[in-house]
């Protein structure tokens, strides 16, 4: 009993040794049984300091899932095959309106992006056009019939020799890119954009009268969006409301 005694007293001295050094910090769990059950490890995708052992080619970042679109990215997707551009110009419809101050952005735009092949009238003498030569001229033959729906096209997935613009231009922006191509299209001075902005019916180009007149159409258009994101519109998934 002696024995038991003084082999119980060592125990509860050794156990408050090991509770006053191990446990003074409050945070501190102890000792925990297979703590990953507890503590995840978090993977910052925008950050790679070590080879990931889980994910493929042990990077942070996974695939998106097959079919999935980022939040707030559905106008960037038309559901358009990028060599379907027929499909583009009868489908496709300009949902902004031909003002001047949607021509001018679109004139600073093409001037950045476009002009150093297409050229500053859209006769394709930009100096990269003149180098390598195939640019086509926006005034003449079959380009001066591109409408808005197949000039987006173009913009969007390239064509030919043109690589795709698709990730430097977003949805709005092509289609006041086209606008501005348009009034090239028609053989008007770069800086006359008053002359689109108050065409009618009789003016020269392709369907110059029904493009004043576009308005935003439904279905799989690139101006298309849900108005409550990540909730859902009725066309998609259901109602953006809460259900009972």
């Amino acid at each position: 009993m002696h024995s038991l005694k003084l082999g119980l007293q060592a125990s509860v001295v050794l156990m408050g040794a090991v509770c006053t050094t191990a446990c003074h910090d409050a945070n501190d769990p102890g000792i925990e049984y297979a703590p990953q059950m507890y503590e995840s490890i978090p993977y910052e995708p925008l950050r790679q300091t070590s080879a990931n052992t889980i994910n493929p080619m042990g990077i942070n970042e996974r695939t998106p899932a097959v079919g999935t679109i980022p939040l707030g990215k559905l106008n960037y997707y038309d559901h358009i095959p990028k060599d379907s551009v027929d499909i583009a110009s009868h489908v496709l419809k300009n949902p902004y309106p031909y003002t001047k101050a949607n021509l001018e952005e679109g004139k600073i735009l093409y001037t950045r992006i476009c002009s150093h092949c297409h050229g500053a009238e859209g006769n394709g003498q930009g100096p990269v056009g003149m180098k390598f030569k195939g640019v086509p001229n926006y005034s003449s033959g079959a380009y001066k019939t591109m409408n808005d729906g197949h000039i987006y096209h173009v913009i969007q997935w390239g064509r030919n020799r043109m690589m795709p613009h698709g990730s430097i231009v977003n949805p709005e922006e092509r289609w006041k890119i086209a606008m501005y191509v348009r009034v090239l299209q028609i053989g008007n001075n770069p800086d006359d954009l008053d002359k689109m902005v108050k065409a009618d019916a009789s003016t020269p180009g392709p369907s110059a009268g029904s493009s004043m007149t576009y308005e935003p159409v439904k279905g799989a258009q690139a101006g298309e969006a849900s108005f409550t994101p990540a909730m859902g519109d009725s066309a998609r998934n259901g109602s953006a409301q809460p259900q009972n």
